[in-house]
């Protein structure tokens, strides 16, 4: 049994979510920065009637932050109670994956960023990493909670 998912692209690298992750898809117009909004929070935007965050998958995932282009996407996303507008390269394409398809992340990968990964997915010639959207959608690090 196959779940769909969809595929985007951030600093050269495709990633995946549940597409039941994701309410919609749309091109980034306004984003109204938010005074001390956490580094990866460009600020806010205005979708469908809602103010949603927006994201910076870029500056999340600790790649340096590019100016917004024509194919540069909002993913609005709910996990959590939450919603948030993912700020993503590119967003176009879908694929129905088989979640046994799927493997855990290597344990190499269980540090900060690793943290975001659900698994790894090989779709025809290319490996696509599927995130975790709670993890990636808890603002606190728990590196820094445990020096506190």
């Amino acid at each position: 049994m196959t779940e769909p998912f969809i595929l985007f692209n951030v600093a050269g690298t495709t990633y995946a979510l549940r597409s039941t992750q994701v309410a919609h898809v749309e091109m980034v117009e306004q984003v109204t920065p938010v005074p001390n909004a956490v580094h990866f929070i460009d600020g806010v935007v205005f979708s469908r009637g809602q103010v949603v965050p927006a994201l910076n998958l870029r500056t999340r995932f600790g790649f340096e932050k590019a100016p917004y282009g024509l194919s540069t996407r909002l993913l609005v996303v709910s996990a959590g109670g939450r919603t948030v507008g993912l700020i993503v390269d590119t967003a176009r394409e879908f694929v129905a994956l088989d979640p046994a398809s799927i493997q855990p992340p290597s344990s190499v990968l269980s540090g900060l960023s690793g943290r975001y990964l659900e698994g790894v997915a090989n779709i025809g010639d290319r490996l696509v990493l599927v995130l975790d959207l709670s993890e990636l959608l808890t603002f606190t690090d728990p590196a820094l909670e445990a020096q506190t």
